[in-house]
């Protein structure tokens, strides 16, 4: 295990130059202090988690110190917001420290968000607030746990330093990691500047340091957008079946590795809702739940337009048109192994969805009922779950059509199919509720819980003694939390 000062940095995409980042130092906080780290991201940096305690943890993680190896840059970018393009955005709060390699040779970005101003930061002040960490932090190492793609999170900083939103707040900083923080909105921006050299050096730079595969194929470019198309349905379908809602899908806020980052007003479904929106300031429901399928494919096709100096648009059309049949059978394949299925029927797709028609229509808690639905036989399960339904004679007539299914699908002991299901139907997610707790013990200065939840939650499929208050179903007030952009 290594110490703080024997990180590797290797800083690729510094080395692309003024036209791509800008050098900018943090700003710090005043004093900084731990509120929460993950051991498991630590281990991924070979760190070892004993120095989480250390002062020189806090000071680097706040702005008070840099490793003489860090070249700390603020990206340039440009987007799609609410389906607006904005010609210019960037990096307005956080930066790229630099790129640090593991002993297996990975790299991982170490981006510090909170950091203060940039020049790419208009009107805002560059800072982030503790409950926004927080939930970045939580949700990034949570949808990990659930096998979602998703940016990872070091630890979370807090301080003394005052910050306005609604009201004053506390300014935090969260250090985020990924293999790579390009986005959709790097190409938009090249493209609609019309500055092709630098265009035609990023897309090198991505085909080379993150899709090297793809060098190997006849048109590498149009080889890569299709791994991307790939990696976005799969990702949507993961965030689909699991009812997990982004909240803003804009284009800069969409990974070229296609993983989940910048993460705002998200939310886990809590009673299933497929018309959920949990950004509330999205008056018109761009970005609900059942949106989110859409408009994955929306964005694809808006890089797809600013990848066009280097394929084809038929080439492009043909790749995008992979994107619904990949997302569908992902999906698919996903919500058939959350009901215990192990093979495959052609009225599976109409068995999901009349499921998910009666879950929608009596406040089912979508969670909760998958992995009920697991404890026991399935006859068992669904005589014990019919009551949560309003439509009774609809939920008999679905009962009847799952338990011939389930007969259909093989003959597997009580016990087989238990924990076949628990291992893919978690028993703790991320309620907004169950996250406002741990914050609003932050805020007052206990961090016990927001650690405490983080430990939880890295074993969302493992039930654990004394750990049954994360399991319940939100009280009504936290069903009804309203998460903003600042969130």
């Amino acid at each position: 295990m290594k110490a703080l000062d024997e990180l590797t940095f290797d800083n690729r995409f510094a080395r692309l130059g003024d036209a791509f980042s800008t050098h900018v130092l943090p700003e710090p906080l005043d004093a900084p202090r731990l509120v929460v780290a993950s051991e498991a991201a630590m281990a991924l940096l070979d760190l070892d988690p004993a120095v989480a305690e250390t002062p020189v943890f806090a000071e680097l993680f706040s702005g008070h110190k840099l490793w003489a190896e860090a070249e700390p840059r603020a990206m340039v970018y440009s987007g799609h917001q609410f389906g607006g393009y904005t010609p210019q955005l960037g990096d307005g709060r956080g930066l790229l420290l630099g790129e640090v390699y593991n002993e297996a040779g990975e790299h991982w970005d170490l981006h510090l968000k909170g950091a203060g101003m940039t020049p790419y930061s208009r009107m805002g002040d560059g800072r982030a607030v503790l409950r926004s960490s927080i939930r970045e932090f939580l949700a990034s190492e949570a949808l990990h746990a659930l096998g979602i793609p998703s940016s990872r999170a070091l630890c979370v900083i807090g301080s003394d330093t005052p910050v306005w939103r609604e009201k004053q707040e506390r300014g935090a900083m969260v250090l985020r990691m990924a293999h790579s923080h390009i986005r959709f909105g790097h190409f938009e921006y090249f493209y609609y500047t019309k500055k092709p050299e630098q265009q035609a050096l990023l897309a090198e730079h991505v085909l080379n340091l993150h899709y090297p595969e793809c060098r190997e194929q006849p048109e590498p470019y149009l080889a890569m957008f299709r791994e991307i198309v790939e990696r976005n349905a799969e990702l949507i379908a993961k965030w689909q079946a699991y009812g997990f809602c982004h909240g803003v899908m804009n284009t800069d806020n969409m990974s070229i590795l296609g993983i989940t980052f910048d993460f705002g007003p998200f939310a886990f479904l809590d009673d299933f809702d497929a018309h959920f929106i949990c950004n509330h300031s999205d008056h018109e429901g761009r970005y609900s739940f059942s949106n989110q399928v859409p408009i994955g494919q929306w964005n694809l096709s808006a890089l797809a337009q600013a990848l066009t100096p280097f394929i084809s648009v038929d080439a492009l059309k043909e790749a995008l048109g992979l994107y619904l049949p990949l997302y569908q059978a992902n999906y698919l394949d996903l919500m058939r192994r959350r009901l215990g299925l192990t093979t495959a029927e052609d009225d599976d797709q109409q068995l999901v969805e009349r499921l998910l028609k009666l879950m929608q229509n009596s406040g089912v808690d979508y969670t909760l009922f998958f992995r009920r639905l697991g404890d026991e036989s399935a006859a068992l399960a669904v005589a014990r779950l019919r009551d949560d339904f309003v439509d009774l004679a609809g939920f008999d007539a679905w009962a009847e059509q799952y338990k011939a299914r389930v007969v259909r699908d093989g003959d597997y002991s009580e016990e087989q199919r238990r924990a076949r299901m628990h291992a893919v139907n978690p028993l703790y997610i991320l309620r907004n509720y169950l996250a406002q707790n741990a914050i609003a013990a932050a805020e007052s200065g206990d961090y016990s819980e927001v650690r405490r939840l983080h430990e939880v939650l890295s074993r969302p499929f493992e039930e654990q003694a004394g750990m049954e208050q994360y399991a319940q179903r939100p009280p009504d007030w936290g069903k009804h939390l309203e998460i903003s952009c600042s969130s």
